[in-house]
């Protein structure tokens, strides 16, 4: 499909789209949100490799009270296919990076280090964090002994206004700051570079940051070796076992994008939990805490049991629901998290349950599998009350505004804008909330840095069963209508509210909001 082509769809599938579809390919209405990449390396089995845990990331120092860490960004090996080498970018030169365990309220500093063959800039997504440390995506850490052209054009088709005094420039290194001013979550880091973002997270740039404090110790939910991250994806290999992505530039240096077939986003056909392809992971007949995170650039997810089971919802994107929620399945858009229980003595030692995906087809219908244990003890259980968790009121917003995500020409807008480092579309005020109304043409999972919100309404009704609790990001569905009550606290200066559908995002669908 040529661009041309793609938007005559989105005017004749109105009707399909407007009934919660998207358009996956010519003459397919489903509810993904990309265009396949075919593997051209044969795709592994399933359920023969262990889910592997990410490493732990240790500080290399405390100086006054404040944990100081180090992590270089470098390329490494992975076998990720069996008996293929994949070169990856990786934090620390792994795939998923190392998780990062941090208290709130308690200071940490992290130091990154470049040594990849281009600039990079590292956005801790859910932290509430000053502009400095955001990663902005123009604020770029240079490699080591490696150089960038601030005059440099964008030779790409999006009509984007990017001066050479937008750039901020760091060589080799940057100290970013996170002061952790909040409640526990279940928040990810991940390359936010101008123009680029798609094709470095796609080639190992993310990991997971977990945020904790005395609230969510306290509860007698599991703990330990039961608490487990499920960082899942999807990405595709070529023939060698390197990634597979259409970037029109496939050096990163200079023509962001991708090929016009996949401009609604890439979705790989190899599904990934912590690295693995379809991972098995043997369990005892007791409950498991999930951290769950959609760290796919733009492939929803609709995760649910086989055979059958309830996935009992305790957190969202920025912690600890009020009470618990029970689903028969959960839909994931880019960058949601999802904490989950599952209490897998319902089923019989010995046999299997296997995480499905609802959404997708195949393969792809699958993510991981558990193979339940024998007897085991478990002292843990999910309390009827779990945080005190306000309920913000349409009548506290003293503001409206209105922010479509459309296709316009040849990329994505933001109010019919493309992004521009030096456009400001809001200017919300420290403490404030206001009341932002999302519309759309397609899937946009609708992401805000700094601000944490509530789902007010979808289309005037009620907010769906999986929208409770503060989250930053938002599944926007094709001509939908949502309301959100946000709340600006922490820091005055520039930040972004954007689609993370990374392919979209790289198109130019990002707006700045001020918070003066």
């Amino acid at each position: 499909m040529n661009r041309r082509r793609v938007l005559g769809l989105f005017g004749a599938a109105g009707a399909a789209v407007a009934a919660g579809g998207a358009l996956a390919g010519c003459g397919e209405t489903t509810e993904t949100a990309g265009i396949v990449l075919p593997s051209a390396a044969p795709l592994p089995p399933r359920f023969r490799v262990p889910l592997p845990i990410p490493a732990t990331k240790k500080p290399a120092r405390t100086v006054h009270g404040v944990d100081e860490y180090e992590v270089t960004q470098r390329i490494g090996d992975a076998e990720i296919l069996p008996g293929k080498t994949t070169k990856v970018w990786g934090f620390d030169g792994t795939f998923p990076g190392p998780t990062f365990e941090a208290r709130a309220g308690h200071e940490m500093r992290v130091r990154i280090r470049n040594e990849l063959p281009q600039p990079t800039s590292t956005h801790l997504h859910g932290g509430i964090t000053a502009p400095a440390s955001d990663g902005y995506p123009t604020d770029l850490v240079v490699p080591v002994g490696g150089s960038f052209d601030t005059h440099r054009k964008h030779s790409g088709e999006m009509p984007m206004t990017v001066r050479p005094q937008d750039w901020t420039l760091h060589q080799g290194s940057k100290e970013y700051r996170y002061p952790l001013g909040q409640r526990a979550a279940t928040l990810w880091y991940h390359d936010h570079r101008m123009d680029f973002s798609a094709p470095q997270v796609w080639r190992g740039l993310v990991g997971m940051f977990v945020v904790r404090d005395d609230e969510d110790d306290a509860l007698p939910l599991p703990k330990g070796d039961r608490e487990i991250p499920l960082l899942i994806c999807d990405r595709s290999f070529t023939a060698d076992g390197s990634f597979s992505y259409p970037s029109l530039d496939p050096s990163l240096t200079m023509t962001p994008g991708v090929r016009s077939k996949y401009m609604q986003g890439v979705q790989g056909d190899v599904i990934l939990v912590n690295g693995a392809p379809w991972p098995e992971l043997s369990v005892a007949p007791v409950r498991y805490r999930f951290r769950i995170l959609n760290a796919s650039n733009a492939r929803r997810y609709e995760l649910a049991l086989d055979p059958g089971g309830h996935l009992v919802q305790v957190g969202s994107d920025q912690g600890l629901l009020a009470a618990p929620r029970t689903h028969s399945s959960i839909v994931l858009s880019p960058a949601e998290r999802f904490d989950v229980v599952v209490d897998f003595s319902a089923y019989r030692p010995g046999s299997t349950v296997t995480l499905v995906n609802r959404l997708g087809s195949g393969a792809a219908g699958q993510v991981m599998r558990f193979r339940i244990g024998g007897r085991a003890t478990d002292d843990s259980h999910v309390p009827a009350r779990l945080s005190q968790v306000e309920t913000l009121k349409r009548s506290q917003a003293k503001v409206t505004r209105q922010f479509d995500f459309r296709r316009t020409d040849n990329g994505w807008t933001i109010n019919k804008q493309y992004f521009s480092p030096s456009t400001v579309l809001a200017r919300p005020a420290l403490n404030s909330v206001e009341l932002w109304r999302f519309t759309s043409d397609f899937h946009h999972p609708v992401h805000t840095h700094l601000a944490h919100f509530q789902v007010l309404s979808r289309d005037g009704h009620e907010p769906a069963a999986t929208d409770h609790g503060w989250k930053d990001v938002v599944d926007l569905r094709p001509y939908e209508v949502v309301e959100v009550l946000v709340r600006f606290t922490g820091f005055r200066g520039r930040y972004m509210l954007h689609c993370h559908n990374l392919e979209h995002e790289d198109m130019a669908m990002m707006a700045n909001f001020q918070v003066v």
